[in-house]
């Protein structure tokens, strides 16, 4: 069974830094791309990063500059380094990847979602 886990969320003040990681662990065939999502109570899911298999990166403009987005395919992991951040990042962030697991076809898989907490 496929599975993403989520771990390095917690509570910074505003102007510091988080790093979040994500393994994907199972049986599976490959990994396209990898995501980070936030959202907030009351709001839609957003995309914040996401990194294709060939390291090919794309930011939501509120993060761009702050926020660093990384994988390690030899791990299965993606990361996601937040500087500089501020109250308005305050969310539940999670880890989304397109996996390819045996005996199956493509497939959206998410994390269970870190808590991030900025204060002012």
């Amino acid at each position: 069974q496929v599975q993403l886990v989520e771990s390095g969320g917690g509570l910074v003040q505003a102007g510091g830094s988080l790093r979040l990681s994500c393994a994907a662990s199972g049986r599976f065939f490959a990994i396209n791309t990898m995501n980070w999502y936030r959202q907030g109570p009351g709001k839609q899911r957003e995309l914040v990063a996401g990194i294709n298999s060939s390291g090919t990166t794309r930011y939501a403009d509120s993060v761009k500059g702050r926020f660093t987005i990384s994988r390690d395919n030899t791990k299965n992991t993606v990361s996601l380094q937040m500087n500089s951040l501020k109250p308005e990042d305050t969310d539940v962030y999670f880890c989304n990847a397109q996996i390819l697991p045996y005996g199956s076809s493509w497939y959206d898989y998410w994390g269970q979602g870190t808590q991030v907490t900025v204060s002012s």
